[in-house]
């Protein structure tokens, strides 16, 4: 049992270590074959265009209201009599005119008047 234990342990080893080592790559290998392209599918019919829909109908117009009665105009008012003017008063009477001075030589007399 010993002896199959260490075959185990030795194998997993050499399959470890054979991971790491490399070895150049062969040839490339010829390419495969295209697959074919699919049927294309069938397109499916137009659906139906709906009906046009009714225009509503137009409303009416309302009635329109009465015109109210012209009120009366007021009476004129008299016009008050003019007053009468006064008298004119009479003017006063001219006063007289007071004598004129003399000049002689260089002096003036001034006579003033009543």
């Amino acid at each position: 049992m010993m002896n199959s234990k260490l075959f185990a342990a030795a194998l997993l080893t050499t399959f470890a270590l054979g991971g790491c080592i490399s070895l150049p790559a062969g040839p490339a290998g010829p390419q495969g074959a295209t697959g074919g392209t699919g049927a294309t599918g069938d397109t499916g019919a137009t659906g139906y265009t709906g009906a046009t829909g009714r225009s509503g109908a137009t409303g009416s117009t309302g009635a329109t209201g009465d015109t109210g009665a012209t009120g009366y105009t007021g009476a004129t008012g008299d016009t008050g009599a003019t007053g009468y003017t006064g008298a004119t008063g009479s003017t006063g009477a001219k006063g007289s005119t007071g004598a004129k001075g003399t000049t002689t030589g260089e002096t003036i007399v001034i006579v003033p008047a009543r």
